[in-house]
């Protein structure tokens, strides 16, 4: 069901996306296979290459221009191409991914293997959910982040002229994008839109929650042994808009 510029809730809209796009977390196929995952120790698993680190696919996925498949591991270094109508979740070290259709996205090493030390997304969406760890970034053609253990939402729109929308779901992030720079400290949901052209100086603007939900972001936590901040507090707040950043403080 195409539904752009519609409301899957009061908070969370969506823009160019549809509810399927959002709702991967409800098929069978993926709560079977997240529940295998966590009951026998996938994370700890995947870490050790003991088994695949995919934990849903659906559709078509390219990895390195060759087809993807369930079987397959993903690692730092490959880069992963979506489909129309596909979906594909994994897990590499202590961050999970869920990458939406239409996507092309590199996971560049880090120190290690296991570490990811830039998720550089070129067009389309993923939700990432990162566990703590050293020097990490976001990198898309208008925006770069630096992050540290949280879990956020980056999508890029090509039509707009690269256009990326970002939101700091909970932790502290620090962003760039032109001249602007911005540290965001949220624990429920702080969104920006970088601009092509300065607006009153700044390249960045505040946006509100779209194309993404608290669902998504929970599943992905759980897969690396994670909680939400909203989670650990029992409280979730006004999805703001990039309320609690400040400009030009690091």
């Amino acid at each position: 069901m195409t539904a752009p510029a519609a409301w899957i809730d009061p908070v969370h809209r969506l823009e160019g996306r549809t509810e399927e796009d959002l709702l991967w977390f409800r098929r069978r196929s993926f709560l079977q296979a997240a529940s295998s995952w966590i009951a026998l120790g996938g994370w700890q698993a995947a870490q050790g290459q003991e088994r695949s680190n995919i934990i849903d696919l659906k559709g078509d996925a390219l990895v390195n221009g060759q087809r993807l498949s369930r079987q397959q591991t993903l690692q730092t270094g490959d880069t992963v191409q979506t489909g129309p109508d596909s979906n594909l979740v994994f897990v590499i070290g202590n961050s999970a991914f869920q990458v939406r259709p239409n996507s092309h996205v590199t996971v560049e090493r880090g120190a290690s293997l296991l570490t990811v030390s830039i998720l550089r997304l070129f067009t389309g969406g993923v939700v990432s959910v990162w566990g703590k760890g050293a020097s990490r970034q976001i990198a898309t053609p208008t925006l770069t982040v630096g992050i540290r253990g949280t879990g956020v939402y980056t999508e890029v729109f090509p039509e707009r002229d690269n256009r990326t929308y970002f939101c700091n779901c909970y932790g502290t992030v620090d962003l760039a994008s032109g001249t602007t720079k911005l540290r965001s400290e949220a624990s429920y949901h702080q969104a920006f839109w970088t601009e092509p052209e300065p607006v009153n100086g700044a390249y960045l603007s505040p946006g509100r929650a779209v194309n993404h939900t608290d669902e998504e972001v929970e599943y992905l936590a759980a897969l690396v042994q994670q909680r939400t901040r909203w989670q650990e507090t029992g409280v979730k707040g006004n999805k703001s808009s990039g309320g609690g950043a400040t400009r030009d403080t690091y």
